[in-house]
């Protein structure tokens, strides 16, 4: 068979995918990094972290209450819609290496935990939180090691999350249109 149009050798984008994933879950040999993916996977699952987290901002940081409240809805908007673009494109998560974790669905694009994790670096960093972004940033990368997703679902999932709660940022400080 032409290695050009072998299933098992993908070539552009696709076969960049796969060796990525390939590359970066057999990092998780490591049993530290292979305990981090899993914890991180499972925190950022239907995007509880973030939610949590949104939450924990609106009881502590009183005078913006509702600016924190609002992040928290606007990065669950980013999740539910990350969910409807999953459903619609349908991708199939990667097959060439051993998943490290459970998914709570087989279509892999774009990463819902990506989205969510985006949304809110983007949401609750605009409220000064410095803590969320370099968390969001190792959510993401958890679902390359763990294998539950390419590159490029995790980079579409980002990007959409960001671009949902840069849309929603004036609603969110309750600043004027």
């Amino acid at each position: 068979m032409d290695d050009h149009h072998d299933p098992r050798h993908p070539r552009g984008l696709h076969g960049l995918d796969h060796r990525i994933v390939s590359v970066l879950r057999a990092r998780a040999a490591d049993p530290r990094v292979a305990g981090a993916a899993r914890a991180l996977s499972w925190a950022g699952e239907h995007g509880a972290l973030w939610l949590a987290s949104g939450l924990t901002g609106a009881v502590v940081d009183r005078p913006r209450r509702a600016a924190w409240l609002r992040g928290t809805a606007l990065t669950a908007g980013a999740h539910v819609v990350g969910m409807g673009v999953k459903r619609v494109v349908r991708r199939p998560r990667p097959t060439h290496v051993t998943p490290l974790v459970g998914t709570a669905g087989r279509h892999s694009f774009p990463s819902a935990h990506a989205t969510s994790a985006a949304a809110a670096a983007v949401a609750f960093g605009a409220l000064g939180s410095r803590a969320v972004p370099p968390l969001a940033a190792a959510v993401c990368l958890s679902r390359l090691v763990a294998g539950v997703h390419y590159p490029s679902d995790v980079a579409a999932g980002a990007a959409l999350g960001a671009l949902t709660a840069r849309l929603g940022a004036r609603w969110m400080t309750g600043s004027p249109a």
